[in-house]
């Protein structure tokens, strides 16, 4: 009995199960209702006449995901991959998803555990996060965590080049502008600001250079930065059209007829042709 009652509750809690049906949009909708109460208690008016109803609203999601966390890390062993009852759900605590359910309810137990630390208010800011636990009901968002860990090497590489660009960019533009910008470019570290916004093409122009091997330098890292920030662009776009060519392989490999070893659609299509 204990067992059957642990596969129901994993089968409710896993996303695209048959028992599932139900719970996926409520803890789907209760996500994205957290979200929007969070945006809303910025708004000084909203706050001020619905403040118990945002807490109250608070208090029921918390109570609901942290139910929903501990019954996770009770069930989790009917996963074969987490099959041992504790290394196998310590396992299992660790993986990228469960950390994001226990950030989605941590932010509100904190102010309880350490009271006089100031810092603790800020962090209720962190149930944004909640957002997340979207990435394991979302196809959308399933396809894109795909693509960041198919492509993930070359996004590295990338974020390498553009770290070196941008700390030589930095020293380069310091050395040249330090002498008559000394409060501008202070050090390098400021120049880094100069870097990023310079290298994003975004250029708020708080801060350029004014001597005429700055302006060279800026013009060389615009220009580099058009190209560098169209490369994860195109990485990206690969790795998309990778991960859907593989999602339509497999959807043909599953119509592939058992006995014949034909495609069912070739069939399918051979049969409209005779009736018409």
């Amino acid at each position: 009995m204990k067992m059957n009652l642990k596969t129901r509750v994993f089968g409710i809690l896993e996303p695209g199960d048959k028992d599932s049906k139900y719970f996926d949009p409520f803890i789907m909708s209760l996500i994205v209702l957290n979200v929007a109460a969070v945006v809303l208690e910025t708004v000084d008016w909203l706050n001020a006449s619905y403040g118990r109803l945002f807490h109250a609203f608070d208090v029921f999601s918390v109570a609901v995901f942290t139910v929903e966390y501990i019954l996770r890390a009770w069930s989790c062993t009917e996963n074969p991959k987490f099959g041992s009852p504790f290394s196998g759900r310590l396992r299992y605590l660790i993986t990228p998803m469960a950390i994001v359910d226990l950030m989605a309810v941590l932010p509100f137990y904190l102010p309880f555990l350490f009271p006089e630390l100031r810092f603790v208010r800020a962090i209720r800011l962190f149930r944004l996060f909640r957002i997340l636990k979207m990435v394991r009901y979302s196809d959308a968002l399933k396809t894109f965590a795909e693509v960041l860990n198919l492509k993930k090497e070359e996004l590295g590489v990338t974020f390498f080049a553009t770290l070196i660009l941008l700390v030589v960019a930095s020293s380069m533009v310091y050395e040249a502008e330090n002498a008559v910008q000394p409060k501008v470019f202070a050090n390098i570290p400021d120049a880094m600001w100069w870097g990023v916004v310079t290298l994003t093409t975004v250029g708020y122009g708080d801060i350029y250079p004014v001597t005429p091997i700055g302006k060279l330098i800026g013009s060389f890292v615009v220009i580099s930065g058009i190209g560098l920030f169209a490369l994860p662009a195109g990485i990206l776009a690969s790795g998309f059209n990778e991960v859907l060519q593989r999602r339509k392989e497999k959807k043909r490999k599953k119509m592939i007829c058992p006995h014949c070893h034909r495609y069912i659609g070739d069939y399918v299509m051979m049969k409209e042709e005779e009736d018409e």
